[in-house]
């Protein structure tokens, strides 16, 4: 047998200590003081600002809306990092112009005088001399002079002081800011300008709403509306009708907020949000009016299209109460999944003991339940619907009993549904039976009650109600689903004609090309 060789070992390299040392101690990097983490993020906000003033300018460049939406979508990302130092910065970055100069110094007014100079790291990071770029546009805004601001650009600016104001709690600077600024937007007759406005329109309610003003605020709503609807303003219009009925509900002038209804028509082309918060006015107003059935119909709208984010659970909350006391009024009980959820189970609470009195007929239920959460019903204005459900709680105790006995006397009735005496158990039997919630006689001189024989439910037309009420709803879902669906503007019809210009020149010189050939063709088939 042949040995294989052994390949000789490679002699060992020695590894000197001091490199190791060096390259460790380059890899190490100082870390950042608190500080320097501090400006760093400051810095980054500032940048999200400019950002931000930049998409308002193509916004207006190009007449698209969508601009503006991504704009104020990014505002709320970086809301809560707002300080003093950090809108002063983005306040002197962006309002450089010698014109914007009165604008710049009422602004600076509103804020808090700096705790420290601004850091050097806080201004924007730049590229070669080059400001932050949208899409891809870079502005040299080194090369250039400062030019002045557009009213977009001034009035958000406007705007994020307002939210820093208003998460501060300086609720007095706040309606000082945004009622100056309410007298500056209405002498604009700009669409570009109708989302940030109408913004500057709710924050002004919001403050005088918290400084229990809401009263003085009425007419220049009012006015603001009849102008947004001249205008064909549809974002402003939408949030000034839900101001209004919400300042007509705070003070209990439902006859006003169902005469504002009436008379206005609010847009189809509103946001998800300001529809909700129609839907759920609206639902209000025509629970205390007595029309269940489109409160009910309002109500599961506003919930349906609502957020349903924890940061916005109240309003969720808020509905799901009212909805559950109209179905409850229309005589129908909940499903148990309604009173569920980690958002709802809490706070619907109270409403569930209601539910299941009602559902039982238990009328003593029903009183202590009334007498232990009445203030948590009054905090949540449901108490006049709760105590109209009462009624549906005596008429459900009726059907039972009329289901449970063919004969029964006044006197039994009124020990089972807990009345003050056998007058109001006839009267309130004569009515469940003139309604038709029970199919009984009544008779007087002897005092009982006589049950007729049930009669089968699908020999009647309430299958076939139902079924088109079913039909109804998911008609009117696919009709929404089809309006919240969002097309470009018209802006794309200019790159459509391009479109179109470049295929023509395409087939011409496809054109000449081909006759090119052919007579090149014929031209040698001649030498041949």
């Amino acid at each position: 047998m042949k040995s294989t060789p052994v390949p000789a070992k490679e002699p060992s390299k020695k590894v000197d200590d001091t490199d190791v040392d060096m390259k460790s101690a380059e890899d190490v990097k100082p870390e950042k003081t608190e500080a320097e983490k501090e400006a760093e993020a400051a810095s980054l906000v500032v940048a999200d600002i400019k950002q931000n003033v930049l998409l308002l300018e193509k916004a207006v460049s190009t007449v698209e809306t969508r601009f503006t939406t991504r704009v104020l979508r990014n505002t709320a990302n970086f809301r809560r990092k707002l300080t003093g130092d950090i809108l002063r910065a983005a306040l002197e970055s962006n309002l450089k112009d010698p014109a914007d100069a009165q604008a710049l110094s009422s602004l600076l007014a509103y804020l808090p005088p700096p705790s420290k100079s601004v850091p050097s790291t806080m201004e924007i990071d730049t590229i070669n001399g080059t400001s932050p770029s949208v899409d891809g546009v870079v502005s040299k805004e080194g090369k250039e002079s400062p030019k002045q601001a557009l009213p977009e650009a001034e009035v958000y600016l406007a705007l994020l002081v307002a939210l820093f104001l208003h998460d501060h709690k300086s609720y007095d600077k706040g309606l000082n800011l945004t009622k100056d600024y309410v007298d500056r937007v209405s002498h604009f007759n700009r669409r570009t300008l109708d989302q940030i406005s109408a913004r500057i329109y709710f924050y002004y309610a919001r403050f005088h709403e918290l400084k229990d003003k809401l009263a003085d605020v009425r007419p220049t709503l009012l006015a603001a509306q009849r102008t947004a609807t001249l205008r064909r303003d549809d974002d402003c219009q939408a949030t000034l009708v839900n101001l209004l009925l919400r300042n007509f509900l705070h003070y209990n002038l439902y006859d006003q907020a169902e005469k504002l209804v009436s008379k206005t028509t609010f847009p189809e082309t509103a946001s998800n949000n300001q529809i909700a918060r129609y839907m759920y006015y609206l639902g209000r107003v025509r629970a205390i009016n007595l029309d269940y059935t489109s409160a009910k119909s309002h109500l599961q709208q506003a919930i349906r299209k609502g957020p349903t984010g924890p940061s916005t659970a109240g309003f969720l909350q808020a509905a799901s109460k009212l909805l559950v006391c109209v179905q409850l009024l229309m005589g129908e009980i909940p499903e148990r999944s309604a009173f569920g959820g980690d958002l709802l189970r809490r706070s619907l609470a109270p409403y569930l003991q209601v539910a299941q009195a009602v559902r039982i007929g238990d009328l003593g239920k029903f009183n202590e339940t009334l007498q232990k959460y009445g203030k948590v019903f009054k905090a949540d204005r449901t108490f006049t619907l709760i105590l109209r459900v009462r009624h549906n709680v005596i008429k459900t105790g009726i059907r039972m009993i009329s289901l449970s006995y063919s004969r029964i006397s006044l006197k039994d009735i009124c020990l089972k549904l807990q009345l003050d005496s056998e007058e109001d158990a006839e009267y309130i039997v004569a009515k469940a039976i003139r309604d038709g919630v029970i199919d009984a006689t009544l008779d007087h001189e002897k005092g009982f009650m006589k049950s007729r024989e049930s009669v089968d439910l699908y020999s009647t037309n309430e299958p076939q109600s139902a079924f088109d009420n079913r039909i109804a709803f998911c008609l009117a879902l696919h009709n929404e689903a089809v309006k919240a669906m969002r097309f470009p503007g018209d802006t794309y019809r200019k790159e459509l004609g391009k479109l179109e210009e470049m295929a023509k020149e395409e087939r011409k010189l496809v054109k000449e090309i081909e006759d090119g050939e052919m007579d090149a063709d014929d031209g040698m088939d001649g030498d041949f």
